[in-house]
């Protein structure tokens, strides 16, 4: 056997056997067995690039398995199934390892999800992890298109996802995702024994759907004062039978009504996502329903920018965003696709493979889920609530 040893102790160098090359550790070094305690040393002290903290901070390890002196499996565990690029996390599991398996080493990153959340629903019997209102200071910006948007894409990336249209006077969501009859109501026996009836949500490509748009007439007009607003809210949320969700999106009617306060007084919602079109008279009222969501004490998750473009400009709610202090969550060009899905019922298949506007929605998405998680990891509790 030749043995050619190194310097640096420690490190690998190369044995020849019957013209077959190992790698073996230096003497000193040979004694240092790869162990899990090793390896989640190795690994704690990484960054995570969107949550901004360690591993060890955060809990992200969640197995560890050493296989031989020469293979590991490491198991990192993600706060939402929209966590984007894994592919830098694996690479800086390889990093942090390379010194403790030799040149030909192999080092395995696999995945799971746990989905952090604020699990505020329980006083109305919801077992949602995180509610998301989507608001916009007037009509017309393409909220409604942005709430089933953000609903679809973590839907794609393999979250449980309900839609709640919220928009009792103008519900526009049954006909986008063409979703059509009336939900059942069943009735199921309570914890006391008490009969309880249970309304079934429309089941729309694997999204559980609610809408006003399922009980009236498209052509007829819901003409309702606060209070009966108030109560249908309460009604979708306390009585629709969601299961379990990891997010449930609430797509809102424009302005600075009745909803929000009614949603703020419901739940302590995961946050909202306001939504505006690039130009400066739109951006005005967009400024007051992020306003308006401040002061019923609901985190606003950040802004996005719909039918980005020649037509109305590009940029203007980044830079609003900014000025503003609230994450930019991304843009949607104006796409005539976009368009023709939606007046066609058929949003879902904006998220073919092949669809221009798919990255930018799925964009909005993740990072509208990230938020969540951020919020959630350096800030656990939320202020208590102010009621008006």
């Amino acid at each position: 056997m030749s043995l050619f040893a190194s310097s640096v102790p420690g490190k690998w160098i190369t044995s020849t056997i019957a013209g077959d090359t190992y790698y073996v550790r230096k003497l000193r070094a040979m004694s240092e067995v790869l162990t899990e305690t090793r390896v989640r040393e190795s690994l704690q002290g990484i960054q995570d690039p969107e949550l901004r903290r360690t591993f060890g901070e955060l809990g992200m390890i969640k197995q560890v398995t050493v296989k031989s002196p020469q293979s590991v499996e490491v198991q990192i565990e993600l706060p939402t199934p929209a966590y984007p690029q894994r592919e830098r996390l694996v690479e800086a599991v390889r990093q942090a390892l390379a010194g403790q398996l030799p040149p030909d080493g192999q080092v395995d990153v696999t995945f799971t999800v746990k989905v952090k959340g604020k699990d505020s629903g329980g006083a109305l019997g919801l077992r949602v992890k995180n509610v998301i209102a989507v608001g916009s200071g007037k009509g017309g910006v393409g909220k409604s298109t942005v709430a089933a948007s953000i609903a679809f894409g973590l839907h794609t990336l393999g979250a449980k996802v309900g839609l709640m249209d919220a928009d009792v006077y103008g519900p526009s969501i049954p006909h986008m995702l063409g979703a059509k009859g009336q939900p059942a109501v069943v009735e199921e026996m309570g914890g006391s024994g008490q009969p309880i009836r249970r309304i079934q949500p429309i089941e729309c490509r694997g999204l559980k759907v609610m809408s006003m748009g399922f009980f009236v007439p498209p052509e007829e007009a819901v003409v309702w004062r606060g209070p009966m607003l108030h109560g249908a809210i309460t009604q979708f949320l306390r009585d629709t039978d969601w299961g379990e969700l990891d997010y449930l999106i609430i797509d809102m009617p424009p302005g600075t009504g009745d909803v929000s306060l009614t949603l703020s007084q419901l739940l302590g919602l995961a946050g909202a996502v306001v939504v505006c079109t690039p130009q400066q008279v739109a951006l005005l009222d967009a400024v007051k329903a992020l306003n308006m969501f401040r002061k019923v004490k609901i985190p606003v998750l950040g802004m996005v920018e719909n039918m980005s473009g020649e037509i109305f400009g590009r940029g203007g709610v980044a830079k609003k965003a900014a000025e503003l202090g609230v994450p930019f969550l991304g843009e949607i060009p104006i796409e005539p696709g976009l368009r023709i899905h939606g007046d066609e019922g058929r949003f879902a298949e904006i998220f073919s493979e092949n669809n221009p506007s798919r990255p930018h929605l799925l964009h909005i998405a993740e990072q509208t889920a990230m938020q969540i998680a951020r919020e959630l990891l350096s800030e656990p509790k939320l202020p208590s609530l102010e009621v008006l």
